[in-house]
């Protein structure tokens, strides 16, 4: 099977499935691009728990290949870290306040 991400080349056999095809990202876009490892490291979790967050919605991961390996965009790694320092800064208040 011969899967290029900016176009899908079937091999009669091939068992990929439009929805798959459809989450694929772009291979233009793949240098903003991080691994599951890389995020996870940034973030200090266990890859698992990046694979589970991603699962939920709680961030953006995208699928690459028909067999599901993830990436990350940049910005939106950066803006997670962003949102998640708001809500420590906000809870921060809340407890000096208290």
């Amino acid at each position: 099977m011969i899967v290029l991400l900016a176009k899908v080349n079937y091999i009669e056999d091939s068992s990929i499935k439009e929805e798959t095809v459809k989450d694929m990202v772009d291979y233009n876009q793949m240098g903003n691009m991080l691994t599951i490892r890389e995020v996870a490291h940034l973030l200090h979790v266990h890859p698992n728990t990046l694979r589970r967050w991603s699962d939920k919605g709680i961030i953006r991961a995208y699928r690459i290949t028909p067999w599901g390996d993830r990436r990350f965009r940049r910005q939106d790694i950066a803006s997670f870290l962003a949102e998640l320092n708001v809500r420590k800064g906000e809870e921060r208040k809340v407890s000096s306040i208290s």
